[in-house]
C-alpha cells in the first residue's frame, strides 16, 4: 500500500520541476498499475498536464525484468488534459483507491492512490470529462466519482441495448467497464461468456438451440454431475474460519487471462515473467478450443469464462512467433490453437463466435448471465441457489485495508477470517498475503444491480417500432423509393446523408462536379413505408425534399462555390467533407495548397487551412463525438497526410477561435511515395488508412505513428477507394475492378474482381455488408468478410459517382453522373441468416 510520506507529497525535487508546464496544482505518491507491473512513484498535476515519475530507487522496481518494463507505458509519463476523454473510479486489490484515465488515442492509464480522499482531489484537479460521452451521462466530476451501481442506474445503455441500438458485444463491454474491469489489471480483466457448446461438427447451424449454452447457469452448474459435487462441497462445509463457497477457483484470474493470450505479445513476456521463464505444462497450455470447453465442463477446478478477445482477435489463436510450447501427453505438438472443424481459419472462428454472441438465442438469455456475473445472483442467497458462490476474498467489501494502516495496532480484526492471527502482524505482510490471495482467487466484478436485469426486446417485437434498426420489410416493397433530378446536369460527386432526427436540419447534402451544393431536407418518415401504422398524412410521401434555392433557381449564388480549383484536379467524392450537423462543407483541390471551409447556409467562405506543400487532393472525416467534434484528414500531392481536429463548438479546424487563421495539425502522416488519392479515418480505432496513386495502403495511428503497410497482390497496385469499419475491417478498391479485404493487423482476408469501374463503396454500420456502385449504374450488396454477392439492385440509366446511407441504415442515396440522386430502400437484415431462416 502507499504510505503518505509528507515529504513525498511536497513538491518534486528541483531537477524535475523544469519539465513541468506551469505550476504544480497537486502532487501525490501513487502507483502506476500496468498489466504485470505496479510501480511506485509521484503523480504531479499542473493546469494542463499529468506527469508520473517512477521511483527508480524503489527496491521492488529494481527487481522488475527489463523485458516487462519495455512493455510498460507511462513510467515517465506525460498526458495532456486536452487528450483526456474519460476518468473512471477503479478498485485495486479490492480497495476503491484507484483511477483509470482514458485518452483520445484509445489508450488508458491507471493509478492507485494512498486513500479515497486523494482520489477525490485528483479528480477535481483533472478536466471535467466524467466517464466520456458514450453512456448518456453528464460530463461531471461527480460522475467520475460515482459507484458502478450509480453509473449503471443513471446510464441509458440498458435501454439502448433493449431497443437493439447497440450490440450484445458493446453492452457487455459497457457493463465490464463500469464494473471496474480493465485491460490494465490482469486480475480484473473484462469477462465474456462462452456462448456455444458445439466445437465438434463440420458445419455449425446457428439456428439450432442445442448448439448454444444455457446462459442462466454459471459454467460450474452446466454439467449436472459436476454441479452435484459443488453443491455438496457448499452444503457440507466444515471450516469455521472461511465462509463456504462452491468454487475454489474463479471464472476470471490473471493466470487464466495470460493462458488464453500466451501466444501474443506482450502476454507471452508477461506469462514467462510470472512462471520462471517457462511455458506451462503442454497439457495445461491452451491448445484447442474444444478441449478448453470440455475442461470447463468436466474439470472440478476449471470454471473459466472467456475474455473479449475470443470475439475480435483472431491473432490470439496463432503461434506466429513460433514459440516452443511442448508436446501433450497424447503426443500432439502444441502450436496454433486447434479450432473447431466449422472454422477453417481463426478469422472464421472469431466471426462465427461473434455471430453466435449476437444471435437471437443469446439476445434472449443474456440478461440471465448478467444476473450471475454483475447482478443480483452474484452474492447472497440468490448466489447460493444459483450455484454461484466463490471464495469470499473475491468479493468487493470483504476486506477493508483502511482499518489496518496503523502498524502500531498490530492487530487484525476477526472479520478477516485469517486462520492464524500471528502470521500477519505487519501491514505490509498482510497486504502481500492479500495480494497473493486475490491473484490466486480472482476478483468478482462490482455488483451493478440487485434486482433481475431486464430482458432484451425481441426482434419481432421491434419490427413495428418507428425507425427501429430491425424492421423486417415486406419483400414486395419496391427497391427504388424516389429519384430527384436537379436542374443542373452536372454529375453529383458527393452525397452526405446526415439524417439524425435531433439535428436542426436533417438533410442529404449533395455537391456536383461544378461545385454547386444543395441542402436537401430529410423527412424522417414516421413508421416504415408499408409497415402497419404508416399513414401518408403523418409522413411525407418522400424522404428527401429538394433544396428550394436549387429547385426554383432563386438562390444559386448561396449554393455555388466559385473559388477556383487547380486545373489538374479531378473532382470526385474525396474532394469534399460535410460536417455531421450539415452546416459546413470542407473542400480541397485549390491551387494555393489550402483546403477551405464554407457555410452551407450562406455559401460563404469561413476558414482557409494551410499546411501542405502541394495541392490537397483528398479529405475525410471520422465519425463525430457528441458536440460535433471529429478528426479531419487531408491528403496531398506532397505525399503526406495531415490530421486536424474539427471543433463542433467553434465550427472551425483547431480548438482556438483566436488562432483560426493558422491552426496546427494534430499529426503529420508520412510514408507514401506518391500523391495521396484516398483516405479513411476511424476515431473509434484511432486509425487513419490511406492510399497513394500507387503502392501499398498505409495504416497510421491518429498520433502519427506508421503501423503497417497493407500489401495488395501484384495486380492491386493502384488504390482508389477505402472504407474501414469500427470492427477493424478495411475494404480497399483498386483500379480495374479489384477489391481486397484486410484485417486491421494487415492480413489479407478476401479479394474479388468485378466488371465495373467502381466509384463509391461503403460499409454498413456493423461492418458486415459492403455496398458498391460505379460507372455501370448498378448498386450491389456483398458480404464483407468473403465478398459473397447478396443482392443486385435494378440498374440506373447513369453511372454512380457517390453514395451514403441514412443514419438508420434503411435508405441508400446515390449521386448520379446525370445530375440526379436516387434513394433506394435497403434492409441489411434481409440478408442476415436469422432473418432468412425465421421471418
Amino acid at each position: 500500500m502507499l504510505e503518505g510520506d509528507d515529504d513525498a507529497v511536497s513538491l518534486l525535487q528541483e531537477k524535475e520541476i523544469d519539465n513541468l508546464a506551469g505550476p504544480v496544482v497537486l502532487s501525490t505518491p501513487a502507483q502506476l498499475i500496468a498489466p504485470v507491473v505496479v510501480a511506485k512513484g509521484t503523480l504531479s498535476i499542473t493546469t494542463t498536464e499529468i506527469y508520473f515519475e517512477v521511483d527508480e530507487d524503489d527496491p521492488a522496481f529494481k527487481k522488475i525484468d527489463p523485458k516487462v518494463l519495455a512493455y510498460t507505458e507511462g513510467l515517465h509519463g506525460k498526458w495532456m488534459f486536452s487528450e483526456i476523454r474519460a476518468v473512471f473510479s477503479r478498485r485495486y486489490l479490492l480497495q476503491n483507491t484507484a483511477l483509470e484515465v482514458f485518452m483520445a488515442n484509445r489508450t488508458s492509464v491507471m493509478f492507485n492512490f494512498p486513500d479515497q480522499a486523494t482520489v477525490k482531489k485528483v479528480v477535481y484537479s483533472l478536466p471535467r470529462v466524467g466517464v466520456g460521452t458514450s453512456y448518456g451521462l453528464p460530463q461531471a466530476r461527480r460522475i467520475s466519482l460515482a459507484t458502478p451501481r450509480q453509473l449503471y442506474k443513471s446510464s441509458n445503455m440498458t435501454q439502448r441495448w433493449q431497443r437493439r441500438e447497440i450490440s450484445n458485444f458493446e453492452y457487455l463491454m459497457f457493463l465490464n467497464t463500469i464494473a471496474g474491469r480493465t485491460y490494465n489489471d490482469l486480475n480484473q480483466y473484462p469477462v465474456f461468456p462462452w456462448v456455444l457448446t458445439n466445437y465438434e461438427s463440420e458445419e455449425l447451424d446457428l439456428t439450432l438451440p442445442g448448439n448454444f449454452r444455457d446462459l442462466s447457469k454459471p459454467i460450474g452448474a452446466l454439467n449436472p454431475k459436476r454441479a452435484v459435487f459443488y453443491a455438496e462441497r457448499y452444503e457440507t462445509w466444515e471450516d469455521d474460519q472461511t465462509p463456504p463457497y462452491h468454487y475454489n477457483t474463479h471464472y476470471s484470474t490473471s493466470t487464466s487471462t495470460l493462458s488464453w493470450l500466451v501466444r501474443i505479445e506482450p502476454f507471452t513476456t508477461f506469462f514467462l515473467n510470472a512462471n520462471d521463464a517457462k511455458f506451462d505444462h503442454p497439457d495445461r497450455t491452451f491448445s484447442s478450443v474444444a478441449r478448453s470447453w470440455r475442461n470447463s465442463q468436466r474439470d472440478t477446478s476449471d470454471v473459466k469464462e472467456l475474455i473479449p478477445e475470443f470475439y475480435y482477435l483472431p491473432e490470439m489463436f496463432v503461434n506466429s512467433n513460433g514459440y516452443n510450447l511442448g508436446v501433450r501427453e497424447d503426443e500432439v505438438v502444441v502450436n496454433d490453437v486447434e479450432l473447431p472443424p466449422w472454422a477453417k481459419k481463426p478469422e472464421d472462428f472469431v466471426r462465427i463466435n461473434r455471430m453466435a454472441l449476437e444471435s437471437e438465442f443469446v439476445s434472449c438469455q443474456l440478461h440471465q448471465w448478467i444476473d450471475l456475473i454483475f447482478g443480483y445472483k452474484q452474492r447472497g442467497p440468490e448466489a447460493v441457489r444459483a450455484l454461484n458462490v466463490f471464495h469470499y476474498l473475491t468479493y468487493e467489501g470483504s476486506v477493508n485495508l483502511d482499518s489496518i494502516t496503523d502498524p502500531v495496532l498490530r492487530e487484525i480484526p476477526e472479520a478477516y477470517f485469517i486462520r492464524d492471527p500471528h502470521t500477519f502482524l505487519l501491514t505490509k505482510d498482510f497486504i502481500k498475503a492479500m495480494e497473493a490471495q486475490i491473484q490466486n482467487f480472482g476478483q468478482t466484478p462490482s455488483q451493478l444491480l440487485i434486482e433481475p436485469h431486464p430482458p432484451r426486446s425481441s426482434a419481432m417485437h421491434l419490427c413495428f417500432l418507428p425507425q427501429s434498426p430491425l424492421m423486417f420489410k415486406d419483400q414486395m416493397q419496391q427497391d427504388v423509393i424516389m429519384v430527384l433530378k436537379f436542374p443542373s446536369n452536372s454529375p453529383v460527386t458527393h452525397v452526405a446523408a446526415n439524417t439524425l432526427p435531433h439535428l436542426t436540419i436533417p438533410a442529404v447534402v449533395t455537391v456536383t462536379c461544378s461545385r454547386l451544393f444543395a441542402v436537401n431536407r430529410w423527412h424522417n418518415t414516421v413508421g416504415l413505408r408499408g409497415a402497419p401504422g404508416y399513414s401518408l398524412d403523418q409522413a411525407h410521401h418522400l424522404p428527401i425534399e429538394m433544396d428550394p434555392l436549387i429547385a426554383n433557381n432563386s438562390g444559386v449564388n448561396k449554393r455555388q462555390i466559385t473559388d477556383l480549383v487547380d486545373q489538374s484536379i479531378q473532382i470526385n467524392a474525396h474532394c469534399f467533407v460535410v460536417t455531421a450537423d450539415n452546416r459546413y462543407i470542407l473542400i480541397c483541390g485549390f491551387w494555393d495548397k489550402s483546403f477551405r471551409v464554407y457555410s452551407t447556409e450562406t455559401g460563404k467562405l469561413t476558414q482557409i487551412v494551410f499546411g501542405h506543400w502541394d495541392v490537397v487532393t483528398c479529405l475525410a472525416r471520422s465519425e463525430s463525438y457528441i458536440g460535433g467534434d471529429c478528426y479531419i484528414v487531408s491528403g496531398s500531392r506532397d505525399a503526406t497526410l495531415l490530421l486536424w481536429y474539427w471543433s463542433g463548438r467553434h465550427h472551425i479546424i483547431g480548438d482556438n477561435p483566436n488562432s483560426s487563421d493558422y491552426p496546427a495539425p494534430r499529426a503529420v502522416l508520412t510514408g507514401h511515395d506518391h500523391e495521396v488519392v484516398c483516405v479513411s479515418v476511424c476515431a473509434e480505432l484511432g486509425l487513419v488508412i490511406s492510399g497513394a496513386k500507387e503502392g501499398p495502403c498505409l495504416v497510421h495511428t491518429i498520433t502519427g505513428d506508421l503501423l503497417r503497410a497493407l500489401e495488395g497482390t501484384e495486380n492491386c497496385l493502384y488504390p482508389r477507394l477505402i472504407s474501414v469499419s469500427s470492427e477493424g475491417h478495411c475494404i480497399i478498391y483498386y483500379e480495374r475492378g479489384r477489391f481486397s479485404n484486410f484485417s486491421i493487423n494487415g492480413k489479407l482476408l478476401a479479394q474479388m474482381e468485378i466488371n465495373d469501374s467502381t466509384r463509391a463503396i461503403l460499409l454498413s454500420s456493423d461492418g458486415q455488408n459492403l455496398v458498391t456502385g460505379g460507372d455501370n449504374g448498378v448498386v450491389e450488396v456483398w458480404q464483407a468478410c468473403d465478398f459473397k454477392q447478396l443482392y443486385i439492385y435494378p440498374g440506373c440509366d447513369a453511372g454512380i459517382r457517390a453514395m451514403d446511407l441514412s443514419h438508420d441504415q434503411r435508405t441508400l442515396i446515390t449521386g448520379m453522373a446525370s445530375g440526379s440522386i436516387v434513394a433506394f430502400n435497403i434492409d441489411f437484415n434481409r440478408w442476415h441468416y436469422e432473418h432468412q431462416n425465421r421471418y
